[in-house]
């Protein structure tokens, strides 16, 4: 205070602009440098925006790694409707005919046109809405880990989920690293692939383009195949509008009264 009792008013108010603008760039490099961070890897210029819909290709999934005696008598016991074991509706068991969830990671298999999904990216966490049965699921980002023991008999032990717990974190080159466990036994894919209670399943999303997003799928499923595997690699193109396809409980049946198990005789 001594060194302004000297200075002119025009002196003094000099001095606080600068001292406004010294303390403006000091909390502007403050925040370009740690308050846009969350919890997840990787920093907010190596994470792509992937918000849109996205629409996959015909074929997704690849071959599966050999299977285990139990997972080859699950997959053996297995009528689907689609591929080269398909048989009729009437005949099959697949889940989905009386308009079951269609489970994880079969949502992220599934063929043209059902293949839709719309991607909603927010700062803690990702949220996915698929055309088919218009489910979502949420992938968290905020740093938090997987859980464990999914189904064990522990009264702590978490309940499976149909679309499992999934994770999510940022590689520095842009790709979206998604984990999931604890998704509930039922197909993997439509062939009649099955999974287990214990398979882990990681998702690789990177943007070739602005209109173009890879997608790897890999299964990591010791119970049930012999090997851990690359179920799918896709090219998702961008979409405009996520429309709608619901198994409806009814009509499903009617389907089957009226015309699947008529046409099977």
């Amino acid at each position: 205070m001594a060194q302004n009792r000297g200075q002119t008013p025009a002196g003094r108010r000099r001095l606080l602009v600068r001292s406004y603008l010294f303390r403006f760039a000091a909390v502007s490099f403050f925040v370009a440098a740690f308050g846009c961070q969350d919890h997840s890897s990787g920093t907010v210029q190596s994470r792509p925006e992937l918000t849109g819909v996205w629409i996959g290709p015909d074929r997704t999934a690849e071959p599966s790694a050999g299977m285990t005696p139990q997972g080859k008598a699950l997959f053996d016991a297995a009528r689907p409707i689609y591929g080269p074991r398909s048989v009729p509706v009437a005949n099959s068991n697949d889940p989905i005919v009386g308009c079951d969830p269609i489970g994880f990671p079969r949502i992220l298999l599934i063929r043209a046109p059902l293949n839709e999904m719309e991607i909603v990216q927010t700062p803690n966490r990702i949220f996915q809405f698929f055309r088919y049965q218009r489910v979502h699921r949420e992938i968290w980002t905020d740093g938090r880990a997987l859980p464990i023991d999914v189904g064990g008999t522990a009264p702590q032990s978490p309940d499976p989920r149909w679309y499992g717990y999934s994770i999510g974190r940022w590689t520095d080159d842009g790709t979206f690293i998604v984990e999931t466990v604890g998704a509930t036994e039922t197909w993997g894919d439509e062939e009649g692939h099955p999974h287990g209670l214990g398979a882990r399943i990681e998702e690789r999303y990177r943007l070739l383009d602005k209109d173009t997003l890879e997608l790897v799928v890999t299964i990591d499923d010791p119970e049930m195949y012999e090997k851990q595997f690359v179920a799918s690699k896709q090219q998702l193109k961008r979409g405009k509008e996520l429309t709608e396809q619901l198994c409806v409980p009814s009509l499903a049946l009617q389907y089957l009264e009226l015309v699947a198990k008529p046409a099977g005789r």
